[in-house]
């Protein structure tokens, strides 16, 4: 069954199914009878996002735009699938990630890159292109609308160089991607939410990130919507604390720098040690094995960015 989350202005998560629930999310505005969907999850969330549409009474048919945060592969690998059912929509995407949504081969490469052929494949499966011709570039203030409702597109580098944030001008939300970290709903506590970043490899940098924040929290939303997982308020608290934690990452990459083959081993063991400070801070009630059991795969790619970061400022 496809969960679907309900939030104001026509808003909603779909739970793509990637990896496990609630843990990646693709959103849905309906605005009249027309749709715009954020993000694409992986080959097999096309389903769930089909029947997302039928659930709203929407044919494919009424959905004009599919909008894509970036080109990682959990958020953009299924949209070429996607697209080949949404006959009237065309896709959007960060200038820089326009030729790998056309020819993704590079970002097949990249994912194979950090997670081995076989779980590749796994995860992903066969990435297909969506034509040139159906692809629209958005460089930052770039804006188009949905049935008279504006969106607004901006450079949110930091996470990655090819990532947007849009603002939806009637809502006044955000839909951050992975810009504004990854909060996960099982870990909130009496209500109180928490975000932490990720330095997902290749593009980590900090510089730019704490900008790409500043630039969201300057908009003034009372909600964003991160990809992992839905919506998020208190948008002043959650900024300040994504800058905390993208400083404590960059500080804890310095320190280990000079480690030689135990680098890596070190920004994992480090990773998990600023989660487990997070819980004592937050407050969650999860056991510690727990949280470290949830965060595995997020430890091993803040580790692996970190890494990146490190080699790339040497270079």
């Amino acid at each position: 069954m496809t969960e679907i989350s309900d939030y104001e202005f026509g808003i909603s998560a779909i739970d793509s199914g990637y990896h496990r629930p609630r843990f990646d999310a693709i959103y849905l505005v309906v605005e009249g009878d027309r749709a715009v969907i954020v993000d694409s999850g992986v080959n097999a969330s096309v389903p769930r996002v089909l029947a997302a549409l039928r659930a709203k009474n929407l044919a494919p048919e009424q959905v004009d735009y599919v909008m894509l945060t970036h080109v990682h592969l959990d958020h953009a690998g299924g949209a070429g699938a996607l697209m080949a059912h949404l006959p009237n929509a065309r896709l959007t995407v960060h200038p820089r990630g326009a030729r790998h949504i056309a020819d993704p081969a590079q970002l097949v490469a990249g994912a194979t890159a950090v997670y081995g052929a076989e779980r590749m494949r796994a995860l992903y499966g066969d990435i297909m292109p969506v034509p040139r011709a159906r692809v629209v570039e958005t460089p930052h203030g770039f804006s188009l609308d949905l049935n008279g409702r504006k969106f607004v597109f901006f450079d949110t580098p930091g996470h990655a160089r090819h990532h947007v944030c849009v603002l939806d001008a009637q809502s006044g939300h955000v839909f951050a991607g992975d810009t504004f970290g990854l909060s996960l709903r099982e870990l909130d506590s009496g209500g109180r939410q928490f975000v932490f970043p990720t330095t997902t490899p290749v593009q980590f940098d900090p510089e730019a990130l704490h900008r790409s924040v500043d630039l969201i929290a300057g908009l003034r939303p009372d909600a964003v919507y991160v990809t992992h997982y839905g919506r998020v308020d208190d948008i002043p608290r959650l900024a300040a604390d994504m800058h905390r934690l993208i400083d404590a990452h960059a500080q804890l990459a310095l320190t280990v720098r000079d480690t030689g083959p135990e680098r890596h081993q070190r920004l994992k063991t480090g990773v998990a040690r600023l989660l487990i400070e997070e819980k004592q801070r937050q407050n969650w009630t999860l056991q510690r094995e727990k949280v470290l059991e949830i965060f595995a795969g997020d430890i091993e790619l803040n580790a692996q960015g970190l890494g990146v970061w490190l080699d790339a400022a040497r270079s």
